[in-house]
């Protein structure tokens, strides 16, 4: 039986689908022209040049509170020689703003006055012509070009338009930019009922996204409601858009080579495919094509993969219409934290966490999935890699370009290590403690991982519960034997409970550790070098349990919620985590030890403010209020220091 399955053409790469694409399309400031008043103008675009009608001011006003005055009247006059004023004579009073009364070139400050009596007025100073006025014109000129075409109005234009008479301003269209979410899978949110979602629904978010970076880039975006894997519902829905005067249609999902995927053969039954398949990554399923001289775009429906084929394709496009160029994100040098290799012949867009430690700008790569929203709205700047090279090698400078401003990423504390909920309410009180500037980036790592980044001089603090099996100390001799001649303070976060994560119910009645060797049960374990691993792998040792006879040992999760996740979703009957976890996710928890969860910080950083406010943060009522409401958790220690001075 044959497959139904497409095969991509021929994949481009990123400058080869750009430029198809701006060849096929290449009209710039296409869209029809319409007039709008000057206060609805912000954000649209001149369509022709915009000249003013009267000038501005289209008087001599007075600049200042005081006399206006023929300035040659006033010449001679000196503290030694005072001069003599007749006010409504050779002297009026005005007011800032105020017209020049006739035969008069220039206003005397009132602080500059030594009233005599009400009709007369001393000056010991002459003025000069001009002095302390707005002359007619000053601002502008009739007839001067305020603004030439394919100009942005911004909310300063608005001033210069009304101020030179421009009651009506000649703007382009904003592009009419259709967005059809298609798949059977997909749910609306607006009348779902989270209760009933069942396996294989998905809750539609990528149109409303996709709707809002079109009017974010100047278009008019226009929702579709959602289309089902039906090829002639989806053709007959393009067939409309296309005919209904769409300057752009965007399908959503349908794009890639599975058996369901539509977009390419209502394209190629309706026009022609330009594109189908760009090397970069994410976005690889883009397609473009054209029916009857209108853009057809399918756009990938991973959403990372989205928004990256979105900002080099439609976006661009877009802009294009409106006659704009394509701005440019701000750009900075940044250092990799660790190597991170990348596939040859693919150019890749990697969303990174960045800060700023000491004098470099350090930066640290999230997850990479395509259908990861998070690793767009935790970025702060996006790495990308060239098609020619296998990826960037750990400390090398490379340019990022920036999604935070600069300024933000300078007041970024940057911690590395183990995962702790309590991390997201420090970084959220955070923002309130420290007025909203002040931010917190934490990488997932474990434990260990948080020591080394602290080596590596890649983060101003890291997280940790290093049990030391010995004496059963935490963190302390992990430091002095790891971060020896670095002077550090460790600061205690929260005690907290730990313990096995099992589903609600304990539907396989689990008791104990030793549970685990049991044939009906699958383990999720978390990252060799957690402090988490540290502790299952002691108390093994302690019952002599082989770690090979627990199935699922192998399989690693980075933090404890997604260690809850993967019990909740049925991956795993069990996993070891913290009590928070468990019961944000609603399962049951079976506690095994209380641990110390704190704080490792390189002394050199004490006195950086960012760090001050965390510690206060730390100390407040209001964030261990917080923290004990997450259940799990004691904050009887937390802000005391555990330790302090050189490893």
């Amino acid at each position: 039986m044959a497959s139904k399955r497409n095969i991509y053409l021929k994949k481009r790469t990123l400058a080869e689908a750009r430029r198809i694409l701006f060849e096929a399309f290449p009209g710039v400031g296409t869209t029809a022209v319409e007039h709008i008043p000057p206060d609805a103008g912000v954000g649209r675009v001149t369509a022709a040049p915009v000249f003013a009608r009267i000038s501005s001011p289209n008087f001599h006003a007075a600049a200042m509170d005081g006399v206006a005055v023929e300035a040659a009247g006033t010449f001679g006059a000196a503290e030694t020689r005072p001069k003599t004023l007749t006010v409504g004579k050779d002297a009026f009073w005005v007011n800032t703003g105020h017209p020049l009364p006739p035969g008069t070139d220039a206003v005397i400050m009132v602080e500059n006055l030594n009233p005599v009596d009400e009709a007369t007025l001393e000056i010991e100073a002459p003025a000069f012509p001009w002095q302390n006025i707005r002359k007619l014109g000053e601002d502008i000129v009739a007839t001067e070009l305020l603004f030439p075409r394919h100009h942005r109005i911004t909310p300063y234009c608005v001033g210069a338009l009304i101020g030179g008479g421009i009651f009506s301003v000649p703007v382009r269209k904003k592009p009419s930019v259709v967005v059809m979410p298609t798949g059977s899978e997909l749910v609306d949110w607006r009348h779902a009922d989270l209760a009933d979602l069942q396996p294989g629904q998905v809750l539609e978010s990528n149109s409303f996204v996709l709707s809002s970076m079109v009017r974010e880039w100047g278009g008019e975006a226009v929702r579709h409601d959602t289309l089902r894997d039906d090829l002639e519902a989806i053709s007959r829905a393009v067939a409309a858009a296309v005919d209904g005067g769409a300057d752009m249609v965007l399908t959503v999902g349908g794009s890639s080579a599975g058996s369901e995927d539509f977009t390419r053969a209502v394209i190629e039954a309706r026009g022609e495919v330009l594109v189908h398949g760009v090397t970069i990554m994410p976005g690889k399923p883009l397609l473009i094509g054209r029916v009857q001289g209108t853009p057809v775009i399918g756009m990938p429906g991973y959403p990372v993969s989205m928004i990256v084929a979105f900002e080099q394709f439609v976006g661009p496009l877009i802009c294009r219409m409106l006659g704009l160029a394509e701005p440019e994100r701000p750009t900075a040098p940044v250092e990799t934290t660790r190597k991170i290799p990348s596939k040859l012949g693919v150019e890749e867009f990697l969303r990174v966490k960045l800060g700023k430690v000491g004098d470099r700008i350090v930066a640290t790569p999230l997850p990479r999935g395509a259908g990861s929203i998070t690793t767009i709205t935790e970025a702060d700047g996006i790495i990308r890699i060239p098609n020619h090279l296998e990826g960037v090698k750990e400390n090398e400078t490379v340019t990022a370009s920036l999604l935070r401003p600069l300024g933000s990423i300078e007041k970024t504390l940057v911690v590395v290590g183990s995962h702790d909920n309590t991390l997201d309410v420090l970084a959220d009180q955070l923002r309130a403690e420290g007025d909203g500037e002040i931010t917190l980036s934490s990488s997932h790592v474990g434990s260990m991982g948080g020591l080394m980044a602290i080596k590596r001089g890649v983060c101003h603090l890291a997280g940790a519960h290093l049990l030391d099996i010995e004496d059963g100390s935490y963190n302390i001799s992990y430091v002095r034997r790891f971060l020896s001649g670095v002077e550090v303070r460790i600061v205690n976060l929260v005690f907290r409970d730990q313990g096995l994560i099992v589903g609600r119910g304990n539907p396989k009645d689990i008791r104990d550790i030793e549970d685990l060797v049991r044939d009906d049960i699958r383990f999720v374990n978390r990252q060799g070098g957690s402090g988490t691993r540290i502790l299952l792998d002691y108390r093994l040792a302690q019952l002599g349990i082989d770690p090979a006879r627990i199935a699922g040992y192998a399989d690693e999760e980075f933090t404890h919620m997604a260690t809850a996740a993967a019990v909740l979703s049925g991956a795993a009957d069990v996993g070891l985590g913290i009590y928070a976890a468990a019961r944000a996710l609603h399962l049951d928890f079976i506690p095994v030890v209380t641990e110390q969860y704190d704080l490792i910080i390189p002394e050199a950083y004490m006195d950086w403010r960012p760090m001050t406010v965390l510690l206060e943060t730390i100390h407040s009522a209001a964030f261990k209020d917080r923290v004990k409401a997450l259940g799990g958790y004691s904050t009887q220690k937390t802000g005391q220091v555990m330790f302090s001075g050189v490893a």
